[in-house]
């Protein structure tokens, strides 16, 4: 139900500056949204596990501030961001 070490260390490498980057923006955006996949897969099988839903949105609204800082602070990384994973823009 949740990412292994070695998905965590790929997104690293593809979103951070270098292989020791976990803090940036783009990181924590790519981590959130694997974590994101990967829930919701979960609450789709599992509809009474209200537990995880809750968990789930307080993931979403954590990637949403994240988006929202990086959208204001570099807006080129943010399309780049958005782009790659997918994710709506508002």
């Amino acid at each position: 139900m949740s990412i292994t070490n070695t998905e965590k260390q790929d997104i690293v490498k593809k979103f951070g500056k270098n292989d020791k980057d976990t803090g940036s923006s783009e990181v924590q955006i790519a981590l959130l949204t694997e974590r994101i996949r990967v829930l919701t897969e979960h609450v789709k099988m599992n509809k009474k596990d209200n537990h995880s839903k809750r968990g789930l949105v307080m993931l979403v609204s954590q990637r949403k501030k994240l988006l929202k800082y990086l959208r204001r602070v570099n807006p080129e990384s943010y399309l780049n961001v958005t782009q790659e994973l997918s994710i709506r823009r508002n």
